[in-house]
């Protein structure tokens, strides 16, 4: 059972019978499909079924000789509403199914930022008979929780809000330096780094955390694709699962100048997601290739 599926509207689906009920419906009324030859006796079949407003599930698998099509994966996808990631990306094969990541480096997150990819048939198309794993194309992220709260927001003016901006602008222009190998960046950097862990440690001491640190994008647990954000609500719909009837947050999120949308389910979200308050919780990053 794929954890993710409640936070799509699927949160009564809790056993093995009602869950190859809803595989064979995405199989029977499938939206979209595509099959690509892997090689002269394999190919792979993608099929999705939308149950709401850009959310749905996607299935993985390949039909045999006699038609009859046999399951490898699925897993529960949100389609983003923007291309935010520009940048090279690797991509690297999980070695238990057919399923992908990509990474990238993104000067904005100051991490690598690793998300599973949606359209698998899509990228195996676009590097067949090619022996690179890199592709440069623009990428729409998307994120599926299973758990957040809503914080307030840090209260800023004008002048801060822009100064911000400048240093946020400035220590993207070091990192790409350091990345270059300029050791005057990389020195910039570090005393950077040292002065924010003094100011915080100093801080700390009479104020709230999450009155210091207004957004983050933190790696999280085992998997490489999940992350803890704190991250500004930007916009908010509530929508509805078309199977379940299950209502479903959905979010427009900023963290660290990047932008993405997420789907929580009503249950599992603490607060009201009003626009300018924050969202924080653990996620799983998905990212659809542009094509």
């Amino acid at each position: 059972m794929h954890s993710y599926l409640r936070a799509i509207g699927f949160s009564k689906i809790d056993n093995r019978t009602e869950l190859n009920k809803l595989i064979g419906q995405v199989i029977e009324k499938a939206s979209y499909k595509k099959t690509i030859e892997l090689s002269e006796q394999m190919s792979l079949t993608e099929m999705s079924m939308s149950f709401g407003e850009d959310f749905g599930i996607t299935i993985r698998g390949e039909y045999d000789q006699d038609d009859v099509f046999h399951v490898d994966n699925y897993f529960p996808c949100l389609i983003g509403s923007r291309i935010d990631v520009r940048e090279e990306i690797l991509i690297s094969k999980r070695v238990d199914t057919e399923a992908y990541t990509g990474m990238c480096d993104d000067y904005r997150l100051g991490v690598s930022l690793i998300f599973y990819i949606q359209n698998v048939a899509d990228y195996l198309e676009m590097r067949k008979d090619k022996a690179d794993t890199s592709l440069n194309v623009p990428i729409a992220l998307s994120a599926l929780s299973l758990e957040g709260r809503v914080l307030l927001p840090i209260e800023k003016d004008e002048i801060q809000v822009k100064n911000l901006s400048a240093e946020k602008n400035h220590r993207n222009n070091l990192i790409a330096e350091a990345k270059k190998g300029n050791q005057e960046a990389i020195d910039s950097l570090t005393i950077d780094d040292i002065d924010t862990y003094a100011m915080v440690s100093r801080r700390a001491k009479k104020e709230d955390i999450y009155s210091i640190v207004d957004t983050c994008f933190i790696p999280f647990g085992s998997e490489t694709d999940n992350y803890s954000i704190i991250a500004t609500i930007i916009d908010s719909r509530v929508i509805k699962n078309s199977y379940t009837d299950e209502e479903v947050y959905d979010l427009d999120l900023m963290c660290n100048d990047i932008m993405f949308r997420l789907n929580i389910n009503k249950e599992d979200l603490l607060g009201e997601p009003i626009p300018g308050r924050r969202f924080k919780g653990n996620i799983w990053m998905q990212g659809r290739i542009a094509v």
